[in-house]
């Protein structure tokens, strides 16, 4: 890995963890094993389907790709017809400024100019990822991150949890404790209209606001993952067999249309993510 380029992974070890970030499949996280064991969904081509990534400018859909900003209206590429979807930046190649921090410039398709640096820290027992938007010009925008955690975990980190459930899966299925106060209801469209509902019980595709805890994903016997971040919206997703998806966000989705936060130049936009876990292995033994 060399500073200025985009191809090489970055890989970080810390304790028992060790993870690959790729700057060019959009600065994600590509790999992230705790004590041998992958937790995220690997190996997929489709980029909106694996590892954990940042969502920039937009995290979530944006309702038929478009917004209005002081009077004027865009249109965005439509990732996932009707809609536009997770930003701009999730499939492009990112810059590796140091051994720890990306960055991407944000332009075309995106209508504004500015700049997106993401860090990453990596200690025993904890991981932290950080996301600034830099804007040169008055913008709406939202952020966030996008984790496909496994259903089941295994040893063999060249396998997604699809095939590892059928070859030789080590852990149970995985448990998500969520404790959230309210969710924002969708319309037929699949997009928040704003309203907050009490949670029903899942499988949901859902954006979750009022958390009373941190979220905790547990692979019973295994391990257990706890998520905390500086934001108010988490959108989750339980409703596919092989994953999991909890993803911290600034806003809820078509927060460009519903609820935009105006990032101004010199005052950055910014989220932290952070993941601590324990493993439950000594317990499951005794």
């Amino acid at each position: 890995m060399t500073a200025g380029g985009s191809a090489d992974p970055i890989r970080l070890t810390a304790g028992d963890a060790t993870l690959e970030m790729r700057p060019a499949d959009g600065g994600r996280l590509a790999s992230f094993r705790i004590a041998g064991r992958e937790l995220l969904v690997t190996g997929r081509t489709d980029p909106m389907g694996w590892g954990c990534y940042p969502m920039v400018p937009f995290a979530g859909r944006v309702r038929n790709g478009r917004f209005g900003f002081d009077g004027r209206d865009y249109q965005l590429p439509l990732g996932l017809p009707p809609h536009a979807i997770h930003g701009v930046v999730y499939d492009r190649p990112w810059q590796v400024d140091d051994a720890t921090t990306l960055s991407v410039a944000l332009g075309p398709p995106w209508p504004f100019a500015g700049r997106v640096i993401q860090r990453v820290s990596l200690e025993p027992g904890r991981l932290v990822l950080t996301l600034e938007l830099h804007a040169a010009e008055r913008m709406p925008a939202s952020l966030g991150w996008h984790p496909w955690f496994r259903r089941r975990l295994n040893l063999d980190t060249g396998t997604d949890s699809a095939v590892a459930e059928g070859a030789g899966a080590v852990s149970a299925e995985a448990e998500l404790d969520l404790d959230a106060g309210s969710m924002y209801l969708r319309d037929a469209d699949g997009i928040p209209t704003g309203t907050l509902v009490p949670v029903p019980p899942g499988p949901w595709d859902d954006c979750m606001t009022d958390l009373r805890a941190a979220p905790v994903v547990r692979w019973p016997g295994s391990l257990e993952l706890e998520l905390r971040a500086d934001v108010s919206e988490w959108v989750v997703y339980t409703e596919l067999p092989h994953a999991i998806c909890v993803e911290p966000q600034t806003g809820p989705p078509d927060a460009l249309n519903l609820r935009p936060v105006v990032v101004e130049p010199g005052q950055p936009l910014s989220a932290r993510m952070e993941w601590r876990w324990r493993s439950l292995e000594a317990a499951a033994r005794g």
